[in-house]
């Protein structure tokens, strides 16, 4: 190859990146991001901001509940929502995403669980399927433990108690924060009594509790899942290269169960324990930077690693 080709080549792939870059709306400039108060959610959020901000993108993340989140996606307030559950939000999905008033980007995260789980002691003793629950109704003392209200899996359970399915028809569903519900589990966990709540994975509660999750709610919350990227109509249109980072964002379990155990064991801050883990894992920024500038139009993966 000459030297004139290899000059026409380079000028090629600057003339392209600036093109991307020159395709960004205006409104690109800061990227809206939702969080429902999810710790998987706030480490991945917390991955993009680093990215986005090292891009010399502004991030302004925002804590809604999930319906509202999903109002937000289809009335363009929120760009992007790294926290699809499937199949737990397949309601959600059927009318925001089906009906392409939403879109849907990426899958970042497979092989998820979430369905009610309990301590293992509660397995042992018997309770193992949504089907056991009800014989041991007097000791759970009619609840389950749900996540914040109008949470798809809060749904679920509600449906679930509505048709009386496995005789769970005088259940309560107690609905409260994740924190909330978590210290319930530490409180019962300590006092070895009964409880079923919701639990998932990625989660460091898998970690730091000795659980098992429940068989027979396949129907409502799938058996393994996956977590999508979404965002709001003509995004990817109107923000290529915003688009573009968070279409190449993909995590895994243990990358994410890492990030939340260092937020819980040593407290820190989602911020801070993605940006160790990253500092910590710098290949991963090749494929999530491919074909990513920085705002300016520079070379994006040299931004992001200057300001690591």
């Amino acid at each position: 190859m000459t030297k004139f080709s290899t000059h026409i080549i380079a000028m090629a792939v600057s003339l392209s990146a600036v093109a991307a870059h020159a395709a960004d709306d205006a409104s690109c400039s800061t990227v809206k991001l939702a969080d429902p108060g999810w710790s998987d959610i706030a480490s991945t959020n917390a991955i993009a901001r680093l990215l986005l901000e090292g891009l010399g993108y502004d991030v302004k993340i925002d804590s809604l509940a999930v319906p509202i989140i999903y109002g937000g996606l289809k009335d363009g307030k929120v760009d992007a929502f790294l926290g699809n559950w499937m199949p737990a939000q397949q309601g959600f999905h059927d009318k925001f995403v089906a009906t392409g008033d939403v879109q849907r980007l990426s899958r970042n995260l497979q092989g998820t669980q979430f369905t009610l789980a309990v301590p293992d002691y509660v397995w042992n003793g018997g309770v193992k399927d949504f089907a056991d629950l009800q014989k041991h109704a007097k000791q759970f003392g009619q609840k389950l433990y749900g996540i914040g209200s109008g949470a798809p899996a809060n749904l679920s359970l509600k449906e679930i108690i509505d048709a009386d399915t496995f005789g769970l028809g005088k259940w309560k569903l107690v609905e409260s924060s994740e924190q909330a519900m978590l210290t319930q589990v530490d409180r019962a966990v300590k006092n070895q009594q009964y409880i079923a709540f919701l639990g998932w994975t990625p989660h460091p509660m898998n970690v730091k509790l000795k659980m098992k999750y429940l068989t027979g709610g396949e129907q409502w919350f799938g058996d393994e899942g996956e977590v999508n990227t979404l965002v709001r109509k003509g995004y990817p249109q109107a923000c290529p290269n915003a688009a573009k980072l968070l279409s190449n964002l993909s995590f895994t379990l243990d990358m994410e169960n890492t990030i939340m155990a260092e937020v819980v064991d040593k407290k820190l801050s989602f911020d801070a324990a993605a940006k160790a883990w990253v500092k910590a894992h710098p290949q991963v920024l090749d494929a999530w930077l491919a074909g990513v500038t920085s705002k300016s139009g520079d070379d994006g993966l040299k931004a992001v690693k200057a300001a690591l």
